[in-house]
């Protein structure tokens, strides 16, 4: 069979939208079975599996054993993990932002760092309901007004990360990891200390780590992106690395490989930042 795949996105619901940046809904099959990275990203893992289940087999943290997941919530990595897939992933991932991990499900971003968790068994029915309901509709459409339904309900704007945070973890993302950290701690009017001391206990990683993945990200995006005349030393050059060694070895930090065995093995993927927009 050929290999086809679909990717479509949403905007979420306007009260949902300072929180989750899009909806991605992906159908992928054909493909030859295979592993799958799962990258670090600015964005936390949220995927509603429909059909066959989310099947990690390596996570992020070493110390979590394998396992598979109908509604998969991770928190933010800075490693990859590794999912096994038969060639063929159907499901909608959301793209949530670490402020809307708070303001949706009652606690921070770094309770959840490298972290994947079965969503059911922290949310409870509306969880399996979210899931449920994905698998009763076959149009995009309806099932990205089933995440708008279910996600509006949990929605507790009492509880959002503060204003300064917030616009210390976008000002990073917008950036794409070049804006410093004494800048950001200036701006807010905090120590640079303290920014990185509040910003980790909210996040899970320091300002430089965020900083660190931002910019993976968009060289990532470029590297998919790019026409392939453009040399990898061009897009190292781009995003802001020293020369290619330099995003080599960040490949191999993060992604666990270099980026020209990651643009070999990559099928396309629901993490592509490109696909739903930039940061807001």
């Amino acid at each position: 069979m050929e290999p086809t795949s679909q990717v479509v996105t949403a905007h979420p619901a306007p009260a949902l939208a300072a929180f989750i940046d899009g909806y991605i809904g992906y159908r992928m099959t054909g493909f030859e079975a295979g592993l799958h990275r799962g990258l670090p990203s600015r964005h936390m893992t949220f995927i509603v599996a429909i059909g066959p289940v989310i099947d990690v087999i390596s996570q992020s943290d070493g110390c979590q054993s394998p396992d598979n997941y109908r509604c998969v919530l991770g928190g933010l990595q800075d490693t990859p993990a590794m999912i096994a897939h038969d060639g063929t992933q159907e499901g909608v991932a959301v793209k949530l932002t670490p402020m809307g991990c708070r303001v949706l499900f009652g606690l921070p971003a770094a309770e959840l760092w490298s972290t994947s968790i079965e969503f059911g068994d922290l949310i409870g029915a509306p969880g399996r309901q979210l899931w449920e309901e994905l698998q009763e509709h076959s149009g995009w459409p309806q099932r990205f007004a089933a995440c708008d339904r279910v996600l509006t309900r949990l929605l507790m704007p009492e509880r959002a990360v503060g204003p300064e945070l917030s616009w210390a973890w976008r000002a990073v993302a917008r950036s794409h990891g070049t804006v410093g950290v004494e800048r950001l701690a200036e701006r807010i009017g905090w120590s640079r200390q303290y920014l990185t001391k509040r910003f980790s206990s909210e996040f899970g990683l320091s300002p430089k780590v965020a900083g660190r993945i931002a910019r993976f990200e968009r060289a990532k995006q470029m590297l998919l992106n790019t026409p392939s005349f453009v040399s990898i030393a061009q897009v190292a050059a781009a995003c802001g690395y020293y020369d290619q060694p330099h995003l080599n070895r960040e490949f191999a930090r993060l992604a666990g490989c270099s980026p020209t065995q990651w643009l070999a093995e990559e099928i396309p993927s629901v993490q592509d930042p490109g696909l739903a927009g930039e940061p807001g």
